[in-house]
């Protein structure tokens, strides 16, 4: 039951991440564009997440950190560049 469960989970943040995908590409805004990305973002973590409970390592939860600390960062500094039109003042 728990295979079943994974694969089903897998699957729907894959095709989470195809939709985020395609909403930066046709995106009509600026805006759209940042909560795709930052969407992805967090549906990389939960597959960072789910792949290492699938495995029943700890080493993917570690990266899975990482990832999310990158990606608050780029989301923040991309915020900036379409406010402010500079990163670093």
């Amino acid at each position: 039951m728990i295979t079943v469960a994974m694969l089903t989970a897998f699957g729907c943040f894959g095709l989470g991440l195809l939709f985020c995908l395609w909403r930066i590409a046709i995106g009509p805004d600026a805006s759209d564009r940042i909560l795709a990305l930052d969407t992805m973002v967090i549906n990389v973590i939960a597959l960072l997440v789910l792949y290492g409970i699938w495995n029943g390592t700890a080493v993917y939860f570690e990266a899975s950190m990482l990832v999310a600390m990158v990606g608050f960062v780029s989301t923040v500094a991309y915020c900036r560049f379409v406010l402010r039109g500079d990163i670093i003042e």
